[in-house]
C-alpha cells in the first residue's frame, strides 16, 4: 500500500481550492472560469465535506462571514448577476446544498436524476411510487402551471404559505432541486426582506441539458462526475464519494474502478495519518509506487 503524505495533499489541494492568496478568485469571470475548470464546487463550505467552494476560492480558508460588508460576500453578487444565465448552473443539488456546476457538467448531473423526456409526466410517476411528496407534487405543478414563481407566491399556489408548512415548503424545494426538477432563475424583490428566488421548471428553461443528457448513459455520468471529484480533492476514500453523490456503493465502486482501470486513480493508498483506503490520483501518487 503506498503512503501519500499529508503535506503533498496539502499542496494539491491548495492549488485546487486556490487556497493561496495570490490565487484568490478577484473577479466574476475568474469565478466563471472556476467553476469550469473544477466542474462543480460548493457556493459556500460545508461543515463535514471536503469540496473546493466558491467562498473559500475567494475569501480564504476561513468561516463564511456574518458581517454583510465583508469583502468575501462578493460572491453574492456574481451568483445573482448569473442566475438563470447560461454562464453556469446554481441550485442546490449536492447534498441538497448549493452548487455552482459548469454548464458543459449540468449533463451528467441531469443523466442520473429521474427525469426521462416528460417534465409534465415524470412527476406523477414518482408521486405514485411513492418517490415524490405530496407537497413536492403540489409545488412543482404550480410551477409547471404557471411558469415561474417567486418564493412568495409558490407557496400560496401551492398552499403551503402558512408557517406550520414552512418546513415541508422548503424540504420540496430542496428535493426538487436536488433532482434537476427545479432551479432558481432570478431574483425578485418579493417577501418582507425584498430578495426572493423564482424558480422554473429546469427542462423548460434549460431544454439543452436533458438533450445533452440523452446521449450521457449512467455509466459514463458516474465515471465522469467522480472524475472531476478527484480531481478537484486529489485523494479520497470510496465512502466520501458515496456520501457527497448519494450513488449506491456498488454504482459509486464501479466508477471507481473504470478510473482505476484507465490509469485515472490508484488504488490501496494510504493517507498519513488518515484512516481506511483512498484512491488518488495517478499523477499525485505516481512517485510513491
Amino acid at each position: 500500500m503506498s503512503i501519500l503524505p499529508q503535506e503533498r495533499l496539502r499542496n494539491y489541494r491548495a492549488a485546487t481550492f486556490r487556497l493561496r492568496p495570490d490565487e484568490r478568485l478577484k473577479t466574476r469571470d475568474e469565478a466563471v472560469n472556476y467553476v469550469n475548470q473544477r466542474g462543480f464546487v460548493y457556493f459556500w463550505p460545508i461543515r463535514g465535506v471536503t469540496l473546493p467552494s466558491l467562498w473559500t476560492a475567494t475569501a480564504g480558508d476561513r468561516p463564511v462571514a456574518d458581517a454583510h460588508d465583508d469583502p468575501g460576500h462578493i460572491t453574492w453578487d456574481w451568483k445573482d448577476s448569473l442566475l438563470g444565465g447560461r454562464t453556469w448552473y446554481y441550485a442546490k443539488v449536492l447534498r441538497k446544498r448549493a452548487t455552482m456546476i459548469s454548464m458543459a457538467v449540468v449533463p451528467y448531473f441531469y443523466a442520473l436524476s429521474e427525469n426521462y423526456g416528460a417534465p409534465e409526466e415524470d412527476y406523477l410517476t414518482l408521486y405514485e411510487q411513492g418517490r415524490l411528496t405530496q407537497e413536492a407534487r403540489a409545488v412543482y405543478e404550480a410551477v409547471l402551471d404557471k411558469g415561474p414563481l417567486d418564493t412568495i407566491a409558490l407557496r400560496k399556489a401551492a398552499r403551503l404559505s402558512s408557517s406550520e408548512n414552512e418546513a415541508r415548503f422548503n424540504k420540496a424545494l430542496a428535493d426538487l432541486q436536488a433532482d434537476f426538477k427545479l432551479v432558481p432563475v432570478a431574483v425578485t424583490q418579493a417577501g418582507a426582506w425584498h430578495y426572493a428566488f423564482a424558480y422554473d421548471i429546469v427542462a423548460r428553461h434549460y431544454p439543452e441539458i436533458p438533450e445533452a443528457a440523452q446521449t450521457i448513459d449512467e455509466r459514463q455520468a458516474r465515471r465522469r462526475l467522480a472524475e472531476l471529484y478527484f480531481c478537484s480533492l486529489g485523494a479520497a476514500r470510496l465512502e466520501d464519494l458515496i456520501r457527497l453523490f448519494g450513488w449506491r456503493p456498488a454504482a459509486a465502486q464501479k466508477a471507481v474502478k473504470e478510473l482505476v482501470e484507465a490509469g485515472v486513480l490508484i488504488g490501496g493508498v494510504e493517507v498519513e495519518g488518515e484512516k481506511g483506503e483512498w484512491f488518488g490520483l495517478e499523477e499525485l501518487c505516481r512517485p510513491l509506487r
